[in-house]
């Protein structure tokens, strides 16, 4: 979501300090280490955070720190192959959904978690990478969490084009779509063209008021990465991801599932509803007030659902 591709970890060293480690990890190109950090203690209840992007990183998550140490929840932020705090390979062949699974199974047997304590929240791409990985591994999982993203890149796609997009002033919408077509979307004429977009849709407050997390977050997102799998347009998907639809597969996830939509998200509300009643053991959260980072603009919604759905899951696993 920024013109600025983050390539430069010369001041990795900085934050490997108060729980961080780079952890290995093996994949078809090689050996490349990854970030995470750990927050709290509890042997019950470790929440792993995948960011989205693809490859922003896990700097807008900062909010958790006003939330998630009170409850007594662990969390680990993570920052995803190719992105900032983590090594940053040139290898386009590795940015591949199975290879993502692969790598977020490492990072969990590294961290030593398991079905007794294991919550993982996918937000946006961490979304699509959590159902996957669940689709996978559910048996190391205690719980799972898809926060504001739909499980169909072309509903997505639908979504945008029959509800959003008419909704958006016409004039500006075809100025981008000019830009989309003549592939400059690389530059700021067209961020600024989403402003408006991003407002309504994206994190409901003034640019200028805008969390430091989310700028730091978006302004580090790796475009090397983000565009081929995304796609350039920021009215929808075109990239690697463009057919990817887990919908009917949903079922399949039998571990506790919470689903977190925004009303003025970018992702339909009532498609993540539904998705919550496919999933055996699915819970639905709204955030009448978010949009795509809800995380932020209905911020005690978000977090009392959040913790909530834990401890409940943790619970009744007693």
């Amino acid at each position: 979501m920024s013109a600025e591709t983050y390539l430069d970890n010369s001041g990795r060293d900085d934050i490997l300090g108060g729980g961080a480690r780079m952890i290995p990890i093996t994949t078809p190109k090689g050996d490349f280490h990854v970030w995470t950090k750990r927050v709290g203690n509890n042997p019950r209840a470790k929440l792993l955070l995948l960011h989205g992007g693809p490859a922003a990183t896990h700097e807008y998550f900062e909010a958790c720190d006003s939330f998630l140490p009170a409850a007594g929840i662990e969390y680990y932020y993570y920052d995803q192959l190719g992105s900032a705090y983590s090594d940053q390979p040139d290898e386009p062949e590795l940015w591949q959904i199975d290879r993502f699974v692969e790598e977020v199974e490492q990072v969990r047997v590294a961290l030593g978690l398991d079905a007794h304590n294991f919550f993982l929240l996918g937000h946006s791409w961490g979304g699509i990478l959590g159902i996957e990985y669940a689709l996978k591994y559910q048996r190391h999982l205690k719980g799972l969490v898809v926060s504001n993203m739909m499980s169909s890149i072309p509903a997505y796609n639908e979504y945008a084009r029959t509800v959003l997009m008419p909704a958006m002033d016409q004039d500006v919408l075809a100025k981008i779509k000019s830009l989309e077509a003549s592939g400059d979307t690389e530059t700021p004429e067209y961020m600024a063209l989403l402003e408006g977009h991003y407002q309504e849709h994206v994190l409901r407050l003034p640019a200028a008021e805008w969390p430091e997390p989310v700028n730091r977050s978006f302004a580090r997102t790796n475009r090397s990465i983000y565009v081929p799998m995304q796609g350039p347009s920021e009215l929808g998907a075109s990239g690697t991801l463009v057919d990817w639809d887990r919908t009917e597969s949903l079922e399949e996830i039998d571990v506790p599932t919470l689903v977190i939509a925004g009303t003025h998200d970018t992702m339909d509300p009532a498609f993540l509803e539904m998705m919550a009643g496919r999933f055996p053991k699915g819970r639905f959260l709204l955030c009448r007030n978010g949009g795509h980072m809800s995380m932020y603009d209905d911020q005690p919604t978000y977090f009392r659902g959040l913790i909530d759905f834990i401890v409940d899951v943790d619970q009744a696993s007693r």
